[in-house]
């Protein structure tokens, strides 16, 4: 069984490029935990930030945005104790505000899942790059909604950002032709 390029031999690693990565996400939760942890990844690898996907959970209410935006102070400062965490202070406060910015955005009638997939025109965009080093790091979409969602207070949404984001929840599926997960081997 081919895989993309990307993937290492690590067990969690391949569960992920396996069941999530490039499966289009509509549920405003997941795509919320997926935009922060992506945030998090910034500098770093993504499989260090899977690694630590369980604690964020516990720490972050999983990703409940209620909650999370309702952290404070004490609580960062908890955080940046954690050694579960990536232990960056903007990184981690930006999870905190942009669960601020997304019940802001919902308090206007904008669900969530409507507002990130309106970037897509709600159709995943399938690309065929025989190989993943010919995917690019950012796109248009992703351009889009990094302005779109910095206009409305979220932290740590680059365009880079955004895009690994719209690849990892499928709005952009950019498997490799060559794996089995790209729908033309489905």
């Amino acid at each position: 069984m081919q895989r993309c390029g990307w993937v290492t031999q690590d067990p969690l690693y391949i569960a992920y490029h396996d069941n999530e990565w490039g499966i289009p996400q509509t549920d405003k939760r997941v795509l919320f935990e997926m935009l922060c942890l992506e945030g998090q990844q910034a500098g770093l690898s993504w499989i260090t930030v899977l690694k630590k996907r369980e604690h964020y959970r516990r720490a972050f209410h999983r990703f409940d945005p209620q909650p999370v935006a309702l952290m404070d102070e004490a609580d960062l400062a908890r955080l940046l104790q954690d050694a579960g965490l990536i232990r960056h202070r903007g990184k981690l406060a930006a999870i905190i505000t942009n669960a601020q910015a997304m019940l802001a955005l919902e308090a206007t009638g904008q669900d969530f899942s409507r507002f990130i997939w309106s970037f897509v025109d709600n159709q995943p965009i399938l690309h065929r790059y025989a190989d993943y080093a010919q995917a690019p790091t950012t796109s248009a979409p992703a351009i889009a909604l990094s302005k779109a969602l910095k206009q409305r207070g979220f932290k740590f949404v680059g365009p880079t950002i955004c895009h690994a984001f719209l690849q990892g929840c499928g709005l952009i599926n950019d498997h490799q032709t060559t794996c089995f997960c790209h729908p033309d081997n489905l």
